[in-house]
């Protein structure tokens, strides 16, 4: 391989570290700001399931170091997670050099409602469905039955639908970026509706916890978003495709 054909790759994989550089950067400055809050931030999620518990019920912990290591463990999620909008500039900033123009006017816009998407969908979770879904939880359980959740267990169960509810509120998002890129189009997709709502369900089976009660407070918001994402969708049916053939007879 000749040198000059080195050139362009070493340059991008400087660029791509200095990027993951910042990234990681980030992370470490908020963690670092909360580290001494561990306790009080691992306190503020479980709260929906301690306000639910019976008097007399706590969380426990089976592990002897799970008391120091799982709010340790959330920190650093919650450290990446207020990280995202600086994570997805410095994608941003990485893959626009080689972006059409009318990709970059979209690929901003994208970035910033998917993040605020995320976050609307991890506040549904912890909001409304942590409330109704642990209060349904504690009167149904089994007379005799002491409930007494370990506190790693608790966090992996919350972080499983923070992240699925997270991800399910992006369908808009996806749906505009597909009918955008002319694969489909809204009125493709209206006609696919009883297969969508079949299909969110299917969704909210595996995305969430082994009951039926998480999956439908999945399942239904899910497909409100994709009637929100229909809606959206035929401002912008096909404009990718063409604004790109556009460009590339320009150029040629």
């Amino acid at each position: 391989m000749a040198v000059e054909d080195t050139q362009p790759l070493i340059s991008h994989l400087i660029e791509l570290r200095k990027r993951l550089l910042y990234c990681i950067i980030s992370v470490f400055v908020i963690f670092m700001a909360l580290i001494y809050f561990a306790n009080d931030i691992y306190h503020l999620v479980a709260s929906p399931l301690i306000s639910q518990m019976p008097a007399g019920a706590s969380m426990i912990a089976t592990d002897v170091a799970s008391p120091f290591f799982t709010p340790i463990k959330l920190t650093i999620i919650v450290s990446i997670f207020l990280s995202v909008p600086v994570i997805l500039y410095q994608v941003w900033a990485f893959v626009a050099p080689a972006l059409y123009r009318h990709e970059r006017r979209l690929v901003m816009p994208l970035l910033f409602s998917s993040t605020l998407l995320f976050y609307v969908g991890v506040a549904f979770a912890y909001f409304i469905v942590f409330p109704l879904a642990f209060g349904f939880f504690a009167k149904t359980a089994p007379q005799g039955v002491t409930i007494a959740t370990d506190i790693t267990n608790y966090l992996d169960f919350v972080m499983t639908l923070f992240m699925a509810f997270g991800v399910a509120f992006e369908v808009p998002v996806a749906i505009v970026l597909i009918c955008w890129t002319g694969i489909t189009t809204p009125e493709d997709l209206k006609k696919k509706r009883p297969y969508i709502l079949v299909g969110a369900f299917v969704v909210g089976m595996l995305l969430t916890p082994p009951d039926v009660f998480s999956q439908t407070l999945l399942a239904i918001p899910m497909y409100c978003l994709f009637e929100v994402g229909v809606f959206f969708s035929r401002y912008y049916v096909g404009k990718g495709r063409r604004a790109q053939e556009e460009e590339q007879h320009t150029d040629s």
